[in-house]
């Protein structure tokens, strides 16, 4: 055994090792994101419109504390509370149960306030009738309708109170017990001394809690809140005094929440889909190419390792990184494997050539590695760039995807370059193969594709135009809600219930603008679209028109409408800059920029057409349909390269020939590795649309779409223009 095959071995061993050391246990090394362990994501914002200069800073600093405070009660572990802009605070809470406990103690401001009653009858008397007097104003009383002529100015704030718990009445009900610090024990023993005999309003939020009567000096600086709490309640108040009111009211600009089984689902869903697509290509790889698939397989599952034992060594290292595995990053894994066999079956196709050719089977494999380095590498890298645009401008689950997808490719390209030659170098050093078979399809062809060029141009066109019209015009229509705002709510019942039926109770109960989609896969489950929150209402409905119809709260998804613009001009900032990176890199490498042009142009087309044939199947595009058309934009470049890369050998190889010629030689050269790599991550999207969940059937959709787009384009559209372009000049 030769020292570079020794030290091949001991490298891939170790690597190999290492992986394995930091990927298990999973449910150790891995960190889940909320949509699949559950939890919720908000994007609150700070109301600081009445703060000036360094007070608004002062109050989001001052809201983010409160918040930790609050959030910290709650005994939620791994919790993430980020600033993000200017107004803006990200929380994230995992495992998060009961969301409208969260929802309370999160936003409500609970700004505690004392302020004495008028108690003069005729002020109150003309107060309702609306001439209020200058130095008072109506205050309503909780849960009883009535209001109460109180003074302006306030007595003493919550900000002196130190401590606050839930106690117990006479009668069993709940109040809350508060305790206020040295100073504030003065100023109340002042006022409830010269105030003896008047009312004396406990204000939470602008609404009268209660009113009682001063009858005597309280000097301890103790007192009780009262005002018909339920314990929960009562609960929430005191956390909310304990930890101090927020200085400005907060906004719920995006909500996102996960329950647990769902995220269950979500979790199973992606494992079975993630075993069927391995399984698939597995299986296609060994049936078609034979040792040599064997061999891919074996590098594939080393891929496979690789990408875990990264994503568990970054969550060691980098702790605070808060690398996680979400759904959309389950199917980045999947479509690794499918990406990863792109650079198998190329380098299989150049080892069969140089067979072919005459060489012996160390020369092949030699030849083979090295002749399709070049094109792996440049693709590699061009969806890398489509990945890195995705994590700068993307969010959440998003950046889940990116993160998985650039570590999947990495991998992919030291096993595809590295492992899978060292096993062969392995096998031939052993005598284990003397000779590679595989079966071999669409090879010699002769085909002429420019003569079709203008004519499959001009049929684009025509899809594009009439696609875009369709787009156009149902406007707003065809954006989800992480575009054009508004609301998702997804409930499972015990047992399917019928569509129309929930339509009419919709109708019955005046909420109109609600839209109902189902999937045949899970038909007891249904998600409401609204533009506006309405799921109180819903819930209520529910429980009041349906009571033998069992349900769950799986997720609900809130975008404000600023929100929504603001993702719909990041997904745009994010498609222009991928397209231009690889208009870039791809001039750069082939030292033309009428072959990025084309490869561009080819670009487009297949994003375009996904786009719109998205929007004529009923579906809407959203973030995840955004991340399929980046993932397109990737993957569709890459047919692209692979033939600029064989007409830029062609080129030395046939220098006398026209481009014309060399162009249609080289497709007919790669038309093998083009189907059989589309077809191979045809089975992983297979799994991912029939096995990966509600979640990602629409994202599947729009990879099928997109990749038949890609492989027509490569062919049909991208050679043309460069030829057209070649000839202008």
């Amino acid at each position: 055994m030769s020292k570079e095959l020794r030290n091949r071995i001991l490298t891939s061993l170790g690597v190999l090792v290492f992986c394995l050391y930091f990927a298990f246990p999973l449910e150790k090394r891995i960190n889940l994101g909320l949509d699949l362990k559950g939890g919720m994501h908000l994007l609150l914002r700070v109301d600081t419109s009445k703060a000036a200069g360094a007070n608004k800073n002062d109050a989001v600093l001052r809201a983010i504390e409160i918040l930790r405070n609050r959030i910290d009660s709650l005994g939620v572990g791994e919790t993430v509370i980020q600033r993000q802009g200017e107004e803006q605070i990200l929380v994230q809470l995992p495992g998060i149960t009961d969301r409208n406990k969260a929802l309370n103690i999160i936003g409500q401001v609970a700004l505690l306030e004392f302020k004495l009653v008028n108690s003069d009858p005729v002020a109150l008397k003309e107060a309702l009738a609306g001439n209020v007097p200058a130095n008072s104003e109506l205050k309503k009383l909780k849960d009883k309708g009535e209001q109460l002529l109180v003074f302006k100015d306030i007595a003493m704030k919550g900000e002196y109170v130190k401590d606050a718990k839930v106690d117990f009445d006479q009668f069993g009900g709940s109040k809350i017990s508060i305790a206020m610090n040295s100073e504030g024990a003065k100023i109340f023993g002042k006022i409830t001394t010269d105030h003896v005999n008047e009312g004396l309003a406990i204000i939470v939020d602008d609404v009268i809690l209660s009113a009682p009567n001063i009858n005597e000096p309280i000097l301890s600086g103790t007192g009780e809140i009262t005002g018909d709490f339920t314990f929960e309640e009562a609960s929430t108040l005191a956390l909310q005094l304990r930890s101090g009111a927020l200085p400005a009211p907060m906004h719920i600009e995006e909500e996102r929440t996960v329950g647990p089984l769902l995220g269950k689902d979500s979790i199973e869903a992606g494992i079975k889909s993630a075993l069927l697509g391995i399984a698939f290509v597995f299986g296609f790889m060994l049936l078609y190419y034979g040792i040599a698939g064997l061999v891919a397989d074996l590098g594939l599952l080393f891929n496979l390792f690789i990408v875990l034992g990264t994503m568990g060594f970054l969550n060691v290292m980098l702790p605070d990184a808060q690398m996680t595995l979400t759904l959309p990053g389950i199917a980045g894994i999947i479509l690794t494997i499918g990406m990863a066999v792109d650079a198998n079956i190329l380098i299989n196709e150049r080892i069969r050539e140089e067979i072919e050719n005459g060489r012996s089977l160390s020369a092949a494999l030699n030849n083979g590695f090295n002749k399709a380095f070049s094109a792996i590498f440049d693709s590699n890298l061009t969806t890398l760039i489509a990945a890195f645009m995705l994590f700068q401008f993307g969010s959440g689950p998003i950046k889940g995807f990116a993160v998985t997808l650039a570590i999947g490719l990495i991998c992919s390209l030291f096993t595809a370059v590295f492992v899978t030659k060292t096993l062969f170098l392995l096998l031939l050093q052993l005598g284990w193969i003397k000779s590679l078979r595989m079966h071999k399809l669409f090879t010699g062809m002769k085909f002429n594709y420019l003569s079709m060029g203008w004519f499959c141009i001009s049929l684009s066109v025509i899809i594009i135009v009439l696609s875009m019209v369709n787009l156009f015009n149902k406007k707003d229509a065809a954006y989800g809600i992480d575009f054009a705002g508004g609301q998702i709510q997804e409930f499972r019942f015990s047992k399917p219930v019928a569509t129309d039926e929930l339509r009419d109770l919709f109708k019955e109960a005046d909420l109109k603008d609600v839209t109902i989609q189902r999937f045949d896969q899970t038909p007891e489950n249904v998600i409401l679209r609204s533009s506006d929150d309405i799921h109180d209402k819903v819930v209520q409905l529910f429980n009041e028109k349906l009571p033998d119809d069992k349900f769950e709260v799986l997720r609900i998804e809130k975008v404000g409408p600023v929100v929504g613009k603001a993702l719909r001009g990041k997904a745009m900032l994010a498609m222009i800059f991928a397209l231009l990176g690889i208009l870039v890199y791809v001039g750069f490498r082939f030292k033309h920029f009428d072959f990025a042009t084309g490869g561009v142009v080819a670009l487009l087309h297949d994003v375009i057409i996904t786009l719109g044939l998205i929007v004529v199947f009923g579906r809407q595009v959203d973030l995840l349909v955004v991340t399929a058309l980046l993932t397109i934009a990737g993957y569709s470049i890459n047919d692209t390269i692979v033939i600029y890369d064989r007409v830029r050998e062609n080129m030395i190889n046939m220098r006398k020939a026209p481009l014309a010629e060399i162009l249609n030689t080289s497709l007919n050269q790669t038309l093998s590795r083009t189907i059989l790599t589309n077809f191979a991550t045809f089975l992983v999207i297979l799994s991912l649309y029939f096995w990966g969940g509600e979640v990602l059937n629409t994202f599947a959709l729009c990879l099928w779409i997109g990749f038949i787009a890609g492989t027509y384009s490569t062919v049909f559209i991208a050679s043309p223009i460069v030829l057209a372009m070649q000839k202008k000049k």
